[in-house]
């Protein structure tokens, strides 16, 4: 494909995912304002598209998620998606490295007035996960990785330990342009990726299914796992 042919084509998902947003989603100031913080913050633009965060909020609200655990904060935008969707006593524990990223996190969370619902965790994952397996002795209904993708296959590692049978464990980020067919790829996150579906389909404790998506965050997708016994 030529790449004006492609250009043309990310266009048309954008547009797509504007109307579908302005007919589903009704605007929201502080979910707006959230991303224009992150922006103005000098955050990488890997938010999930409003979409994709109402469509992680139906997921907790149809599984009826209490405990949620994330991985990849960034600037909080999921997170309050997800937040917003807890039932009184849930909790969403989320995990950021960089300070920075968790610094205009913290304030989003406290501007959406749910900072109360999220206990956020600065440092490494692979750091920092110990201490949660440590504070909760309880396992988590639905566990969301969107971090540094060579390190999911430890994540999902780190899922298993943390979940019970019925929990879901949802994997962003896994086409990459497409490229995650590619088997010779040099790339650390194609790799990562494909490590991390390789171990969802051979463990015996997940069933799964994979989905394609475009958009306005281009063409990637989403590998959806539920633990069973």
């Amino acid at each position: 494909m030529k790449n004006n042919d492609y250009s043309s084509l990310e266009h048309t998902w954008s547009q797509v995912d504007d109307y579908l947003n302005q007919l589903l989603i009704p605007s929201d100031p502080l979910l707006e304002q959230t991303l224009r913080r992150n922006t103005e913050a000098g955050l990488p633009a890997h938010d999930v598209a409003p979409n994709q965060g109402k469509f992680l909020q139906l997921l907790l609200q149809i599984h009826g998620s209490a405990r949620v655990l994330e991985i990849g904060t960034l600037g909080a935008y999921s997170t309050i998606w997800m937040a917003r969707a807890l039932p009184e006593h849930g909790k969403i524990v989320t995990l950021e490295a960089d300070p920075h990223h968790a610094e205009i996190a913290r304030t989003n969370l406290v501007q959406a007035g749910l900072i109360d619902k999220v206990d956020l965790r600065i440092g490494p994952a692979l750091t920092t996960l110990p201490d949660v397996q440590e504070d909760y002795r309880e396992p988590f209904d639905l566990i969301f990785i969107d971090a540094d993708k060579p390190s999911n296959p430890d994540y999902l590692r780190w899922a298993l330990r943390l979940s019970r049978p019925g929990s879901l464990i949802i994997g962003d980020n896994i086409v990459r342009d497409g490229e995650v067919i590619h088997a010779e790829s040099t790339d650390p996150r194609v790799q990562g990726v494909r490590q991390f579906l390789k171990l969802i389909a051979d463990h015996p404790r997940l069933e799964a299914t994979a989905l394609q998506t475009v958009g306005s965050k281009g063409y990637d997708g989403l590998v959806i796992a539920r633990v069973i016994a």
